[in-house]
């Protein structure tokens, strides 16, 4: 599958998430993120953190940054040659710098390795404007 293929094949799977997500918080979260590029094991997205993105501080919501290294890191997995998107075994994250409402938000997921049971993955959350990285994320799927 060319690239051009694999970023349509993204694209069709996020928006099958946002109209019929697992629930009305998918839909309400990933609305207004993007995918951007994706092919080869891996997935970029980008948004603008609005209201429905930050904690009570105004801030991006870790509980949301996780939920992205979780989607996108998949999303990534489905590029990679075995195209399968395991479960998760492992979710690791660290948050190095906040991000407000307004700011524009790069995620960046890339396929470290795919053996015989597991995928381990790479994540990075960088604020677009400066280039700051606001979270990394490490993501190992057991692959069924």
């Amino acid at each position: 599958m060319c690239l051009k293929n694999k970023l349509q094949f993204l694209q069709s799977i996020w928006r099958q998430r946002i109209t019929q997500g697992h629930t009305s918080f998918d839909q309400k979260i990933y609305q207004k993120v993007k995918i951007v590029a994706g092919g080869e094991g891996t997935c970029e997205v980008e948004f603008q953190v609005d209201e429905e993105h930050t904690n009570p501080a105004g801030l991006l919501h870790g509980g949301f940054s996780a939920c992205l290294i979780d989607s996108v890191s998949t999303l990534a997995l489905l590029t990679h040659p075995r195209q399968v998107p395991g479960v998760s075994v492992n979710l690791n994250i660290t948050y190095l710098k906040a991000a407000k409402i307004g700011d524009n938000i790069l995620v960046k997921a890339a396929t470290d390795k795919v053996g015989k049971n597991l995928a381990f993955l790479n994540v990075q959350i960088v604020n677009k404007q400066s280039g700051a990285i606001l979270a990394q994320g490490s993501h190992t799927k057991y692959l069924v």
